[in-house]
């Protein structure tokens, strides 16, 4: 596929208000200059989208069509998986494994799931007293207003662009700045999949230009955001005005609760999963690792065993399994969190280094601390790298209580071999997903959002439908 820099905007290649770099972490070198979309362009954009919406063609689209449409796009991706996934590590700096074998096979199933409910999507006949027949129709809403993060840049993008199509919208999509390519292809691949043109616009830009003119345009019926707690805050304000629905998926600081009856070679192998995939820049990672004290040495040696091995390196090496953080920024975020660990006296016991591959790259060393205290940077804000904080705990009522000790609430992990200990724990924790012995696993039909400060609203499985349609209740006389 080529390689593609400027926007689409109603099935046409066009350019911006301005162009951006974006760099490969792992070389510190430009991969492209990319085509920025300012405050005419977004407009433009929108309007397609308004155009395309309204227009027969897609309105009046049968659902078994668009069905047929979404599965098509899947195949696609499926079928330039492999230069799919090479973008996606170059701009990224995730490993060639990451975005080959877990990402844009997740990204196809996606779009194949969806395409199964874009024909089931029905309304309801309700009795009513009188001489009278109600139903209710589910209708799309309109324009839809995608902003993703840079951390799984497509595999997040389907998880918006899939159930809003389904269900009849049409999307403006906005990658983030630092990676914006593999959106791109996607809408390449969308017009060959036949979506009418505007039906799916794409526009990289920065979020305080781009996003923000995206989320205040007054044509835009909804916005689907994921990203920081701090910049949710601020679409939500900005939505306001213009009273758009709104879904946001924001941050985490999600605790990862280990008692003294679980497998511990299970349990470290799920820490070092939970911390260290996708170099911690998940939402959802495993950053708080509770420990209940009876444990804590031999589960210790098992992590910093497992932590030892994993060896920053080039991303697109196959055998490599801890990639480039992002940009410079995030690299020098994440040592800034390292050195408050430090400073505010944790007990740093495995790497807490900046690392590099030929001398180049935004790495840094898989890192742990332990004896972490509540009140420590490093347990109460989110990261966003290979930073895991070990906590202890004497028993259940005392794991639930420090689990919930965050202003987050976006996922959680336990692992016990008590059945009833783990349910307990899984109803009692304040938190959107709950792996019980096991880590880091989606899938197309469950819903995933949060809870608390992690946001509300939910993306994945049916739940997700709901945010893209609206209700409309239709009575008839009968009389």
């Amino acid at each position: 596929m080529e390689l593609r820099t400027q926007l689409l905007i109603g099935g046409e290649w066009c350019d911006g208000a301005d162009r951006f770099p974006t760099i490969n972490p792992a070389t510190e070198e430009t991969i492209a200059e990319v085509e920025e979309a300012g405050p005419e362009q977004v407009d433009a954009a929108v309007r397609s989208a308004r155009a395309a919406f309204e227009d027969p063609k897609w309105r009046n689209m049968s659902p078994h069509k668009r069905a047929q449409l979404l599965w098509r796009l899947g195949e696609l991706v499926t079928e330039h998986a492999d230069e799919i996934a090479a973008v996606e590590t170059r701009d990224n700096g995730k490993t060639l494994f990451e975005s080959g074998k877990v990402d844009i096979p997740f990204v196809a199933q996606n779009f194949r799931y969806y395409a199964g409910w874009a024909d089931k999507l029905g309304g309801q006949t309700i009795p009513v007293p009188g001489p009278f027949f109600n139903y209710t129709l589910r209708e799309p809403l309109g324009v839809v207003g995608a902003i993703v993060p840079w951390n799984f840049p497509l595999n997040l993008a389907s998880w918006k662009v899939a159930p809003a199509l389904a269900a009849g919208n049409s999307v403006v999509l906005k990658p983030a700045e630092e990676t914006p390519l593999t959106a791109l292809l996607l809408g390449e691949l969308a017009l060959e999949a036949g979506f009418p043109p505007g039906v799916l616009n794409v526009i990289p830009g920065r979020g305080p230009t781009t996003g923000a003119a995206l989320v205040g345009h007054p044509d835009v019926d909804k916005i689907s955001f994921t990203g920081s707690t701090e910049t949710g805050r601020i679409v939500m304000k900005t939505a306001a005005d213009t009273l758009k629905k709104v879904t946001l998926e924001l941050g985490g600081k999600s605790p990862n609760v280990v008692f003294a009856d679980a497998d511990l070679d299970a349990a470290a192998r799920g820490a070092l999963n939970g911390i260290f995939y996708g170099k911690g820049e998940v939402c959802a990672a495993g950053s708080r690792l509770l420990v209940e004290e009876s444990v804590r040495e031999p589960l210790m040696e098992r992590l910093l065993a497992g932590a030892a091995k994993m060896t920053p390196g080039d991303p697109t090496d196959p055998k490599t399994r801890l990639g480039a953080l992002v940009s410079k920024a995030q690299h020098e975020r994440v040592l800034g969190y390292i050195d408050a660990g430090v400073r505010e006296g944790a007990e740093l016991v495995c790497g807490g280094e900046a690392a590099s591959v030929d001398g180049r790259g935004y790495f840094v060393q898989a890192t742990v601390f332990d004896r972490v205290e509540d009140e420590m940077t490093i347990a109460r804000e989110e990261i966003f790298g290979p930073v895991l904080a070990v906590m202890g705990f004497e028993d259940l009522d005392g794991a639930i209580e420090r689990a919930n000790r965050t202003i987050y609430g976006l996922a959680a992990g336990v692992w016990t071999r008590d059945i009833g200990k783990a349910h307990r724990f899984a109803r009692e924790v304040r938190a959107g997903t709950v792996w019980v012995n096991t880590y880091n696993i989606y899938g197309s039909g469950s819903p995933f959002g949060g809870y608390k400060q992690s946001g509300f609203g939910r993306d994945l499985g049916e739940q997700a439908l709901e945010e893209y349609t609206q209700t409309k209740s239709v009575w008839v006389a009968l009389d």
